[in-house]
């Protein structure tokens, strides 16, 4: 296999609305500032590809109208991927592993600002048996808590305590929506949102951009001084149906971390996209996470989660902790659909 690196990482400041700012106006200067970090321009770039969702614009073909922030002309090899933009970015590390590109340009955006995310991601679900009954995925993500929380893996007050320690993480993170969190206590006396879910066990609604340059072997170091190198990634699905399902594990995370070589050795720093404090503690077991390990320094999901984009931008903090000489092996997790339905895990390392 190829060796292929992560080179370069942007994001935009996250918020909870952006009415005044279409895609495209959202992705430039996130596009030119993964370009600029390694002085590359879009003529240079081998292989790109793109990950967003048309339910959210509310149009068909939207990715076509948001190449613009990317320069289609003179033409370029170009994909797009109906999900998060971490699955972009596994096919552009493919592209890269076959040889058909040296380097390869990701990127992914998400405005859920201008309808109700709750409602627009009920379509994510299995179109005969459950989307009819219009359940939000809020209210399926309390499922899956109260079946943490009946099992005995978790309580609210720990909850909480992720919460906390999240959003506090995030106070060194400039893109982050939310940077600050009240003592977990306090957090406790806050009505629910669904039971057992309170505001600060759901991640918030916003709007971002992410954007990744990837490159393979020697462009990889002449283009960055610490390449975050790719060591795996794989991704798993777990069935549609979540009747099937045993909602207090994953056993698809576990599968894809695994063959991403996850287990191998030990990782310092996990960046996981855990949109709600319940599926912490889910993903925490299927990749066998102790307490030495740091966990969302960024703040994860709960601090800024752009539907999206922020599988990607998981990807990219791990990413980045290597370029800063923060982490020496990181792992990075992506997810998207109802309860963990899908998965992928990422391992980076820098150079030993």
């Amino acid at each position: 296999m190829r060796d292929v690196a992560v080179v370069a990482f942007a994001q935009s400041r996250h918020t909870r609305t952006s009415e005044e700012t279409s895609e495209v106006e959202m992705l430039m200067p996130v596009l030119h500032d993964a370009l600029g970090q390694v002085g590359l321009t879009t003529s240079e770039i081998d292989f790109t590809c793109s990950g967003s969702c048309d339910y959210l614009a509310g149009r068909a073909f939207s990715f076509t109208m948001a190449l613009d922030g990317v320069g289609a002309w003179p033409p370029i090899s170009e994909s797009h991927v109906e999900t998060d933009g971490a699955w972009a970015l596994y096919e552009a590390w493919v592209k890269i592993l076959t040889g058909e590109a040296e380097t390869a340009l990701v990127y992914s955006y998400g405005k859920s600002s201008p309808g109700e995310l709750r409602d627009v991601l009920s379509r994510q679900l299995d179109p005969y048996y459950v989307a009819p009954l219009w359940p939000d995925s809020v209210s399926l993500a309390a499922l899956q808590a109260q079946a943490l929380i009946d099992a005995g893996h978790t309580d609210e007050r720990r909850l909480a305590g992720i919460a906390a320690r999240s959003r506090g993480s995030a106070q060194d993170n400039p893109h982050a929506q939310l940077a600050s969190s009240p003592p977990t206590a306090e957090l406790l006396t806050a009505d629910y949102v669904v039971q057992p879910l309170r505001r600060h066990d759901c991640p918030p609604v916003g709007d971002g951009a992410a954007a990744v340059v990837l490159a393979a072997g020697d462009t990889a170091r002449r283009l960055c001084p610490h390449p975050a190198w790719i060591r795996g990634m794989d991704h798993r699905t777990e069935p549609h149906g979540l009747g099937v399902r045993d909602l207090t594990d994953s056993p698809s995370t576990r599968l894809a971390a695994e063959r991403a070589g996850a287990f191998d050795a030990p990782v310092d720093t996990a960046e996981l996209h855990a949109p709600f404090t319940s599926q912490e503690v889910v993903l925490r077991k299927a990749l066998r996470l102790g307490d030495e390990v740091d966990v969302n320094p960024s703040g994860g999901a709960l601090a800024a989660n752009p539907v999206m984009a922020a599988g990607l931008i998981r990807i990219g903090e791990a990413a980045a902790c290597i370029h800063r000489g923060a982490s020496r092996r990181a792992l990075a997790h992506a997810t998207s659909g109802p309860c963990l339905q899908q998965n992928l895990v990422a391992v980076l390392e820098g150079d030993r």
